[in-house]
């Protein structure tokens, strides 16, 4: 994990082609099954997955709290980059890249802050949550290439 301006960065290598981590990230009932950290799960209201489309969904916690998000999709780029805004709570924008190379893909997730406060506030965790929602993605790489 880097730290930049207001900005985390996590990359990881995965031993599958990047098509299939694309699909991954652009599928709704792929993405439901991987999306946020250990022991969350997702219900999907909307997803629509095109440049200004809305991705509405909420995370339940392994504590029984309920996250609602709000999100805007900015870019997609078959099969190299998602781009997301992150509307509801700390405003924040994901870009995710896919680099192929040897049959295998280069994932690197970014989480740009709007506002340096908020960094500073949702830091601690998603350090540590970006992690494991990379460690999530990998274990369902791994099913769908076997």
């Amino acid at each position: 994990m880097t730290i930049g301006e207001n900005e985390l960065i996590a990359t990881r290598e995965y031993d599958v082609p990047r098509e299939l981590v694309f699909r991954a990230w652009t599928t709704p009932d792929l993405l439901a099954r991987w999306w946020g950290p250990q022991g969350f799960t997702n219900t999907f209201h909307e997803c629509d997955m095109r440049p200004g489309g809305t991705w509405r969904h909420t995370m339940h916690g392994p504590d029984g709290v309920d996250y609602p998000n709000h999100n805007v999709f900015v870019e997609i780029v078959p099969p190299e980059r998602v781009v997301l805004d992150h509307l509801s709570g700390h405003e924040f924008r994901v870009t995710a890249t896919f680099e192929g190379f040897e049959g295998r893909t280069r994932v690197t997730f970014r989480q740009l802050f709007k506002k340096k406060e908020e960094f500073e506030q949702a830091k601690p965790y998603c350090i540590e949550g970006n992690e494991q929602n990379l460690d999530r993605l990998g274990k369902l790489l791994a099913e769908l290439a076997y």
